[in-house]
């Protein structure tokens, strides 16, 4: 746990008690705070008064006689489509809203870094795709490189529940843009940004609110290094924005598609290829095409990211290139589940956006493409370009009905089920063909997460053999 810094004897209030709730409670007491705590949901709330919590209802006005902050969880809106009640009457109130990003930012570095031989670093990732691979790739690497390292934000713990820093440590943090909107301290050693696509528009306000809390890693505390992603003009726009002119190696521009062969210093895949140049001229090479774990051009963007990102922090091209070759990927992203019969069969629960499913329908030969669900603004019409190696699509769930009238041409299939899809793939599918779940839409119309859709397709697929 890493104690908070700053809040001896005052009262701080948490509103929303899940993972990072909870972490960051018990790491506001462990420095000196009293905590009061509350959450709308009534399980929640009895599960943590029996872990000695001490809830007090927030939505009231007499609650904050003598709060100094309330610490707000990423799930709780803050500003669009309407405050919580809470975070509203904390802005009446004049009392700080901050998150448990900002409590780790400014409390992770302490007094002791100083009999450090190596001082620790912070690799911060954010982006609309790929930045939970990119945050797991970097860990892997570095730990394989022999760096101590630890992973945590938006992906395995929360943030204030890590250990404290060790000599010479790199902590990767995965940031949504719920983490980096509200988060009052962002000062990252590297900061990444993997890419941008329409996402989460309704809490964000549309999509000028959703990249400026993207662009707030960036622009708040000024890293060291960034590591940009160039293949959208957003990407673009913030390389623009850090960078002093083109010898400034300060910013590693990363592409998948483009030829980077200018600037300072590049990162780029192309035809299956990792490149890495240095004032113009070429510095390493990587054959990415056999790496199992990293499939497909999307996958290839997320490896130049992280390969950039361990570069910034030392780590050498060779090393780096040997990492990757023991990375398994990670579940419910473009995950191998098995082959059966010569038909491969991968889970890509995690592509909840069409820019999501558009990287994973163009990564495989010969598709039995399984989407659906609850699905969001603008359907899947944009897929269109995507759909060429699609030999048929098996619709399910909520907006099945709307995305066959979306799919033209396209030969495809309503179904009520996941189970009914798989099934139906199953069935058809010939050897060579991949049965690819990557359902362009949102689970909560049978799942209560994407994680959950994603092992019941695992189990579905399990039975097969």
């Amino acid at each position: 746990m890493i104690p908070v810094e700053g809040v001896e004897d005052q009262t701080i209030a948490v509103l929303g008690l899940g993972r990072s709730g909870k972490a960051t409670a018990a790491a506001l007491a462990a420095g000196g705070a009293r905590v009061i705590a509350w959450d709308d949901g009534q399980d929640t709330r009895e599960a943590a008064a029996a872990e000695g919590l001490d809830l007090v209802d927030l939505t009231r006005p007499a609650a904050w006689e003598g709060v100094a902050a309330l610490i707000v969880s990423p799930g709780i809106p803050h500003l669009y489509p309407r405050p919580h009640p809470a975070i509203a009457l904390a802005y009446e109130l004049g009392v700080p809203v901050d998150n448990d990003i900002g409590l780790f930012f400014r409390s992770y570095a302490t007094n002791e870094w100083g009999e450090f031989e190596r001082a620790p670093r912070v690799i911060a990732v954010t982006g609309s795709n790929g930045k939970s691979t990119t945050t797991a790739l970097i860990h892997h690497i570095l730990t394989e490189c022999g760096r101590p390292s630890q992973m945590g934000g938006n992906i395995g713990r929360g943030v204030l529940s890590l250990e404290p820093a060790t000599d010479g440590e790199v902590v990767v943090l995965e940031l949504s843009s719920y983490q980096t909107e509200l988060a009052r301290a962002l000062t990252p050693d590297v900061a990444v940004f993997t890419n941008l696509s329409p996402d989460h528009l309704d809490r964000h306000g549309g999509p000028g609110g959703y990249f400026a809390a993207k662009r707030r890693l960036f622009a708040e505390g000024g890293p060291d290094r960034a590591v940009i992603g160039v293949d959208e003009i957003e990407g673009r726009f913030i390389a623009n924005q850090l960078s002093m002119g083109p010898r400034d190696d300060r910013v590693i521009r990363v592409s998948s598609g483009q030829k980077l062969d200018k600037g300072a210093w590049t990162v780029f895949a192309r035809k299956g290829f990792l490149s890495e140049y240095r004032k113009g001229r070429q510095a390493a090479s990587i054959d990415l095409r056999e790496i199992a774990g990293l499939p497909g051009a999307h996958n290839h963007q997320n490896a130049c990211a992280a390969y950039a990102a361990c570069r910034a922090v030392g780590l050498a091209p060779r090393d780096i290139e040997a990492a990757f070759h023991s990375f398994k990927g990670l579940p419910h992203r473009s995950q191998l589940v098995a082959e059966i019969g010569g038909v491969r069969f991968v889970n890509d629960s995690k592509a909840t956006n069409v820019d999501a499913a558009a990287k994973a329908l163009d990564a495989f030969p010969r598709i039995r493409w399984i989407a659906g669900g609850l699905g969001k603004d603008g359907g899947i019409a944009a897929l269109a370009p995507h759909l060429a190696q699609v030999v048929k699509a098996y619709l399910y769930g909520h907006s099945a009905r709307d995305f066959a009238l979306e799919l033209g041409a396209t030969p495809h299939e309503v179904v009520e089920t996941l189970d009914e899809a798989v099934a139906r793939a199953a069935a058809e599918a010939e050897a060579g063909e991949t049965v690819l779940l990557a359902p362009a839409a949102a689970s909560f119309d049978q799942y209560p997460n994407f994680e959950k859709r994603g092992e019941h397709f695992v189990r579905l697929v399990e039975a097969l053999r």
